[in-house]
């Protein structure tokens, strides 16, 4: 394969956030030409990288124009024009993750589909048109309503308790599964390099937040057992390469009261459940993508010290030009490690940024976790 470690050589990114700006600093130290594509004005990484082009990773005129000054592109963000992706890719160009695959993720539909023929076990499911369809259904509650495409950051999901719920039906194609009876929420993210190289990180335990339906808080290493965590192991692995995919693969599973482990959901990039690894493990799931997507030898994921992190969200009720409290609190924290992405405006649950937490002892590091997030908020003037 064409190597692609060279000033001469430009990485093409579709997605200049929060992502964007942490797979920049990780680049930065090898001096690598990025190329990033964001429709934001002052987007988070566009400082960072060695060109910005404000434009619309959706359109597919904008994403060819883009992709032919780079010789390789990846994303930070599933929601890009898949058909110009396939064009590049037929005309030379290297994409990673793939086309293929990217086109079966983005559709949450597709992606229960692909589970299910190859053998990756997750809750059963019914794909419907539309509400009206949802709503003539016989459903077993509780149950969950997942718009097909465009979800993210907890959006798109609507949990059915009752009949009652069907009044509020999210809009479009979708998918209803079942509600499973979870003990534990875990993920793993796992890495793939072009030639067929596989390693993955340990897996981590998310809680939720009830209102946003986003992961608030991740603790690493996931309070399971150690033959559960290596299961959780296989599993990712085995998920990766089901995809054919180069880069990061964050894989969402449940954990069932029986000890069994059901897939939940996939991103093809870095993700929420991977911030922790910057600071905790040898190395992070940002410097994991660019081996991977490069086609260089994958790095070491292990954990070097227990870490906890939480996302900092916009403040409830509060909106406008940001306003960080708690700032000296986090600071005199040993351990304690803070990260803003950069964005002026808040708005309620908005991502700000994260903080994570590493210490020797992992419920010490949960305890401290926790009140620092009563210390630090993300309001507005």
């Amino acid at each position: 394969m064409k190597s692609f470690f060279g000033s001469n050589q430009v990485l093409g990114v579709l997605g200049a956030g929060q992502l964007g700006k942490m797979l920049a600093t990780a680049a930065a130290p090898w001096d690598l030409t990025l190329h990033m594509l964001d429709p934001t004005e002052g987007a988070p990484a566009s400082h960072l990288c060695t060109k910005f082009v404000q434009g619309d990773f959706r359109d597919k005129q904008t994403v060819l124009d883009f992709g032919a000054e780079c010789d390789l592109l990846t994303i930070e963000i599933e929601q890009v024009n898949v058909e110009a992706l396939e064009e590049l890719e037929a005309a030379g160009k290297v994409i990673h993750p793939c086309p293929r695959a990217l086109k079966i993720i983005q559709d949450k539909g597709l992606q229960k589909q692909f589970f299910e023929s190859h053998g990756l076990v997750s809750s059963p499911y019914r794909l419907f048109e539309n509400a009206d369809e949802v709503k003539a259904a016989t459903l077993k509650y509780p149950c969950v309503q997942k718009v097909r495409t465009e979800g993210y950051d907890g959006r798109g999901v609507k949990i059915l308790r009752s009949a009652a719920d069907l009044d509020d039906l999210l809009p479009g194609p979708c998918l209803v599964e079942d509600a499973v009876d979870v003990v534990t929420e875990i993920a793993v993210i796992a890495v793939r390099n072009a030639s067929g190289e596989v390693v993955s990180f340990d897996p981590v335990e998310m809680n939720f937040h009830p209102e946003a339906n986003l992961v608030e808080f991740l603790a690493a290493p996931a309070r399971i057992s150690p033959a559960l965590a290596e299961q959780a192991k296989i599993l990712a692995e085995k998920t990766i390469k089901a995809f054919d995919l180069c880069g990061v693969l964050a894989v969402e599973m449940f954990v069932d009261p029986q000890g069994e482990i059901l897939l939940n959901e996939v991103a093809p990039r870095p993700h929420n459940s991977g911030h922790h690894s910057i600071e905790a493990c040898v190395s992070s799931q940002y410097q994991q993508h660019l081996r991977a997507v490069l086609d260089l030898p994958l790095g070491d994921t292990s954990l070097r010290q227990p870490a906890v992190m939480i996302n900092i969200l916009g403040e409830e009720g509060k909106s406008g030009p940001v306003v960080y409290e708690g700032v000296d609190e986090v600071l005199n924290t040993p351990g304690a490690h803070l990260h803003l992405y950069g964005k002026h405006e808040t708005r309620p649950f908005r991502k700000m940024g994260h903080l994570t937490v590493c210490h020797d002892d992992l419920e010490t590091a949960i305890r401290t976790v926790r009140h620092l997030q009563t210390q630090f908020k993300a309001t507005a003037l």
